[in-house]
């Protein structure tokens, strides 16, 4: 075991309530890829905020979809699995630590590999609701048609066919679970940052929260350095396969 590695372990036998915060990195481990340089998909001369954006789907949803499914390659998305990093922080709350994960993710993978405390800062690719009447679809409904509407009856008994909106945080929507997840992050005894470059704001805040605090060990686990290295106590820049492969759970 690599002496990182190593004091990471003792750092997780010490702990007993653990906050996870992961990103990208984790995702890409299961062969999910980076949605963001996908390029070739804006047919209409838009970057990737013009698209995955409130305003948009508000006033083109016919031109959303299409595009939307393109970018996030929503059909595939069922066909990835959990890898060893989310299997790894599910397995550890299986032996009674408290675990919770923050992550900026949409895909749903935490809670496939058997997580219960997941903080979906940025929703989730998995379900849609109807703008008007809420009611909700799962992935399944949203594949299986290429432009999403309601199907729900409205009080005067008509069709409701309003178009469906994703349960992605789209640019110009509020982040989910803030609070919740700020505090959580704060109650722990440990905070382990997993594949984020931690450029996405606000939520890169999280671990400025955490070292103000003081008293909270932290680690950041990250195949790339970042500009936050400084704030933790152990830094790893390695991938997240290859560090949790060494680690023993008890």
């Amino acid at each position: 075991m690599e002496p990182a590695v190593a004091q990471l372990q003792q750092l997780i036998d010490q702990s007993n309530r653990i906050t996870f915060f992961t990103g990208a990195g984790i995702s890409t481990e299961s062969g999910i890829p980076d949605f963001r340089s996908q390029n070739g998909l804006y047919k209409q001369n838009m970057n990737f905020a013009d698209v995955v954006s409130r305003p948009f789907f508000e006033r083109r949803p016919k031109e959303f979809w299409p595009l939307f499914k393109d970018i996030f390659r929503i059909k595939m998305l069922h066909e990835y699995k959990p890898n060893r990093g989310h299997e790894f922080i599910a397995r550890l709350e299986e032996t009674g630590k408290q675990i919770n994960v923050i992550t900026q993710n949409i895909d749903g993978l935490h809670q496939d590999a058997g997580s219960s405390n997941v903080y979906e800062i940025h929703g989730t690719i998995k379900s849609a609701h109807c703008p008007k009447c809420y009611a909700a679809y799962d992935l399944f409904y949203l594949n299986e048609h290429d432009l999403p509407r309601c199907q729900g009856i409205t009080r005067s008994g008509k069709d409701c066919n309003m178009i469906l909106k994703p349960d992605v945080v789209l640019f110009g929507d509020s982040i989910h679970h803030f609070e919740e997840a700020i505090a959580a992050a704060l109650m722990s005894d440990l905070f382990i940052v997993m594949g984020s470059s931690l450029d996405v704001t606000p939520i890169n805040q999280i671990p400025l929260y955490v070292n103000d605090k003081g008293n909270i060990r932290t680690v950041i686990i990250n195949r790339d350095a970042t500009r936050f290295d400084h704030l933790f106590d152990l830094v790893i820049h390695d991938s997240i396969g290859s560090v949790v492969s060494q680690l023993k759970i008890s």
